[in-house]
């Protein structure tokens, strides 16, 4: 099923650990060429790009735009242009602060539109013309189910992830027409996790560890017991899996959708 997508280029930004690199894997495994991007040390870059490589990308190329500046979003789009042009653009980068609206500041709402919105919406006005122009194109924003639903002390980042979804539903009718059945065309769509084993969520697990006298386990368990009925966590190689068969050309007629992945949570 991944032979179509042979040759064809992904930029996933944030992909040097995590999520990201867990779509980055499952793409390189399909024999995409991978940008990789993020916030990484030159030894911390390489061996991303060594373990796609080992994955089956035929190429790898590394990007350290700050998702804050426009004009270092701008000059990474157009180094890619002049690489040949992204086919699938995968936003995952993001922050998160857990903060009151009362304790909440300029820097913190600031910094985590910039990186989880504005960082979006740079990329995707800068990639999805020449996706049309080819006929096929794939943008996969990773929201999270705070796209969807609200938790206290996170008003900036279910803003932003709110403000992600409401944006690739639009981009994803302003394009609804590209492209045809044979070519794949052109969607965007997101994928909202619930739980998922990755650094950005260990600060929460610290602090619900702390209420169970530093028992990580007993935290994570908590957490769950709160939020996600299965009580399970997700892997981010699970969020991989769905990120590659929505690149798929028989995927042609999914656009505009949130995709959850959150045991049940937005069920509710």
């Amino acid at each position: 099923m991944t032979e179509e997508l042979q040759g064809k280029t992904a930029l996933v930004t944030g992909s040097v650990q995590g999520i990201g690199l867990a779509i980055a894997r499952a793409l390189a495994g399909a024999g995409c060429r991978i940008g990789v991007h993020g916030l990484a040390d030159p030894q911390e870059a390489e061996a991303a790009m060594a373990e796609l490589r080992a994955a089956g990308a035929p190429e790898t190329r590394f990007f350290e735009a700050d998702m804050r500046d426009t004009g270092a979003i701008e000059r990474m789009m157009a180094a890619l242009e002049d690489w040949g042009g992204v086919d699938i653009l995968v936003n995952n980068a993001g922050i998160q602060k857990t903060v009151s609206l009362a304790e909440a500041d300029a820097a913190t709402w600031d910094a985590i539109l910039a990186v989880n919105l504005s960082g979006a919406f740079h990329t995707m006005r800068l990639a999805l013309p020449a996706m049309a122009a080819r006929g096929y194109g794939r943008v996969i924003n990773i929201a999270s189910v705070h796209g969807l639903v609200a938790s206290i002390h996170k008003a900036p980042y279910v803003a932003s992830k709110f403000g992600l979804v409401g944006m690739s539903k639009v981009a994803a009718l302003e394009y609804a027409q590209a492209g045809g059945k044979a070519s794949g065309g052109v969607t965007v769509n997101c994928i909202a996790p619930g739980w998922t084993e990755t650094a950005i969520i260990e600060p929460q697990v610290q602090a619900r560890a702390a209420q169970h006298g530093g028992d990580r386990e007993r935290g994570i368990a908590d957490l769950l017991a709160e939020k996600q009925p299965s009580r399970r966590t997700s892997d981010p190689s699970e969020i991989g899996a769905l990120a590659l068969w929505l690149c798929h050309p028989v995927a042609h007629n999914v656009t505009g959708t949130t995709i959850p992945v959150d045991g049940g949570w937005t069920a509710q």
